[in-house]
């Protein structure tokens, strides 16, 4: 089960889309309030999400383990789709100038703003949205008895989370030594974010290829 959860939690980890406002969040006015309540709002929504569609396996279940053939080539299709765009996003990177701006407003959360926008953040992302829904039927589908099921959803949801963790408790910890460093990181992360996305898209392509593939 966790040769199939870690990959699938690991896309959204590295995802340019999860680790930006991670950093971002810690330029807010109160950086580790906001940052802690953003973790938090992240933690809770990806667990909502997960435990959600294992919830739901039950309904879904004969559906995600024996997909019709339709489906199966949906998903190839959308997987060779999402290659190719992540292909083009590629080569057109350094068209791309600064980071969003709805990505920028990130440094000007306030705590309760920032908790809000954690958890909202991982239902409006479709990419997660799919992502959490495969690990989710496949937690329900596993014929894991419940600890073994919490534990599964519990090691998803960690190792998804890993990229918003790691910088934001690294700075409650050790507060303004790492200013400098989260400065230069913020700055290489906004010149680089088409570049990232382009990465990114591409192996969530790979991944639903893969899936639509063995399906058939």
């Amino acid at each position: 089960m966790l040769t199939k959860l870690i990959p699938l939690g690991l896309v959204i980890a590295l995802s340019p889309i999860t680790v930006i406002p991670a950093v971002l969040v810690l330029h807010a006015p109160r950086p580790r309030r906001a940052s802690l309540s953003f973790l938090g709002g992240w933690l809770l929504g990806m667990a909502a999400l997960t435990g959600a569609f294992v919830a739901a396996s039950d309904l879904l279940g004969d559906l995600h383990q024996t997909p019709p053939t339709w489906a199966s080539w949906v998903r190839v299709v959308m997987g060779l789709a999402l290659i190719a765009f992540g292909v083009v996003r590629w080569l057109t990177r350094h068209r791309q100038g600064k980071t969003p701006a709805w990505m920028r407003s990130f440094s000007n959360l306030t705590p309760l703003r920032a908790g809000v926008t954690g958890a909202v953040l991982t239902a409006v992302r479709l990419e997660v949205l799919i992502l959490c829904a495969v690990a989710g039927l496949a937690i329900g589908t596993g014929g894991l008895g419940p600890a073994a099921g919490w534990v599964s959803g519990a090691i998803f949801v960690a190792v998804s989370s890993s990229t918003v963790a790691v910088p934001i408790l690294a700075y409650v910890g050790a507060g303004g030594r790492l200013d400098d460093a989260l400065e230069r990181l913020k700055a290489w992360m906004e010149e680089n974010h088409a570049a990232m996305l382009a990465v990114i898209l591409v192996l969530i392509g790979l991944l639903v290829l893969y899936n639509g593939i063995h399906a058939l």
